[in-house]
């Protein structure tokens, strides 16, 4: 039924309609293991999706391929963790997260009880964790439905071309962008999704 209203909503914006028709209804999921899903985020910064995907593998296999508790990932080693190809910062980074999880908590009963900018709040305390990568947790971890990722440059980059918008004025642009977005609300989340694909497709838009 969500999807049903999302796609609905979403319509009433004619360039972003075009996009949202050329593809199915996207849906949601919730997962749980928020510490490890943060970690991973973190070890996939600045890679290609392939390379990602292989230091991730290898990271499972140090667990015999279960995924690995908060506890299990502190335990290990940073020499260890730097083996599988992280940088020196990045071992670091996933240690944070770790700690953090076991200090201060990051189930999901909890961080459900939060709102989104209450968990972007919580989470970039943990040194080595931004906004973008919270968003990306909020949206993908945690299936919140109305999230805009402002600072994604795959975003801006088909919002650019779906709005003929100018960069050149990053304070102008970024304005531009939420005035935009602010008529997707409650359902930015989904907007985004479309966004992407559309822009990761290459499909041509009447729009643009």
């Amino acid at each position: 039924m969500q999807q049903e209203n999302y796609y609905t909503h979403l319509s009433r914006d004619r360039k972003l309609r075009k996009i949202i028709q050329q593809h199915k209804p996207f849906k949601l999921k919730k997962r749980k293991n928020v510490c490890l899903r943060l970690c991973a985020s973190i070890m996939s910064q600045q890679l290609s999706v392939k390379v990602a995907e292989v230091i991730y593998k290898r990271f499972l296999l140090l667990f015999d391929g279960i995924e690995p508790t908060p506890e299990q990932i502190l335990q290990t080693e940073l020499t260890t963790l730097r083996a599988i190809g992280l940088s020196n910062a990045k071992t670091q980074y996933v240690h944070n997260v770790a700690r953090f999880a076991l200090d201060s908590g990051m189930d999901n009963k909890k961080l459900d009880k939060m709102s989104n900018d209450e968990l972007i709040e919580y989470l970039t305390k943990i040194k080595g964790v931004g906004r973008w990568t919270v968003e990306m947790q909020l949206m993908f971890t945690l299936g919140r439905p109305d999230v805009f990722a402002l600072d994604d440059l795959g975003i801006q980059n088909a919002m650019i071309r779906l709005y003929n918008l100018d960069r050149s004025n990053k304070k102008q642009f970024q304005e531009e962008m939420t005035r935009i977005s602010s008529s997707w609300i409650p359902f930015r989340t989904y907007a985004c999704l479309h966004l992407w694909h559309w822009k990761d497709a290459g499909i041509k838009s009447e729009a643009s």
